[in-house]
């Protein structure tokens, strides 16, 4: 299908293709258009994944042409630093974290509570996602980087700061065990570590010396149990929330089909 800067009605005359003949693969040649033909050309096959049972489907523009295009290094290194740092704490493999071309189910959208209101929202939707074992799917798309004279409405420093601040809520809500009792234990070691100098110039002397110190661990100590007991409760928590989470998704689907 040949065009041309065609953003106006591309969108709708491969729509009456697909309809016309759902079982042909459409081909759009857009000629090197100018405007948006191609990325609304390609809509209908992010759409078409989310038809098929995916919760979420992401436009990957890492895995195509983000690195070569984009020119911002800052950009590049937070990209990395998020990709990272999620697939890591949830065990995932998503490529492109940031991107906003998305495509949700019925299911995602009446379950993803909008909590955020920047650019960190992808952040939180691909959490969501993960947190919840929602199907993802990955389409990667091509990226081209700003042309001469347009101007990203991107904050580098303040939007990668609400990023990271997120991951860190997201992090404390959904992975509490972690997040409070690795606290807890950086604290309680911290604690034992100090008693143990007490204890030790104790047993050299049979003289305490260090009684603020010897408080100041014993409190430590018991914050630290505190904090690892409370992430263990939260984990529990957190839980049940996610099996809630899978009967309400259940009752929606079934609803939907009747």
């Amino acid at each position: 299908m040949p065009c041309y800067n065609e953003e106006v009605t591309i969108g709708k005359v491969v729509r009456d293709f697909r309809a016309a003949l759902p079982d042909a693969a459409i081909y759009v040649y857009d000629n090197n258009s100018t405007d948006r033909t191609a990325e609304i050309a390609a809509a209908p096959d992010i759409v078409a994944k989310v038809l098929e049972g995916y919760d979420m489907v992401i436009g990957d523009r890492l895995s195509s042409t983000y690195f070569q295009e984009n020119k911002r290094p800052f950009h590049n290194f937070g990209n990395r630093l998020v990709r990272g740092s999620i697939n890591h704490l949830f065990r995932a493999h998503v490529t492109d974290i940031m991107t906003g071309y998305r495509a949700f189910s019925f299911t995602f959208v009446k379950t993803y509570p909008v909590l955020s209101r920047g650019f960190e929202v992808e952040t939180e939707m691909t959490i969501h996602s993960l947190n919840n074992n929602l199907r993802l799917y990955e389409m990667p798309i091509q990226y081209r980087d700003r042309p001469e004279g347009s101007v990203s409405k991107l904050d580098t420093v303040g939007d990668g700061i609400r990023v990271m601040s997120t991951i860190f809520r997201m992090i404390r809500e959904y992975k509490p065990l972690p997040f409070f009792g690795g606290l807890g234990l950086i604290i309680g070691i911290v604690g034992i570590v100090l008693c143990g100098t007490v204890t030790f110039e104790f047993a050299k002397t049979g003289v305490v010396t260090h009684f603020p110190t010897l408080i100041g661990a014993v409190m430590l100590v018991i914050a630290g149990l505190l904090l690892i007991i409370a992430g263990i409760i939260l984990d529990v928590m957190a839980k049940n929330d996610r099996k809630t989470f899978v009967l309400d998704t259940n009752k929606i689907a079934y609803n939907k089909r009747h």
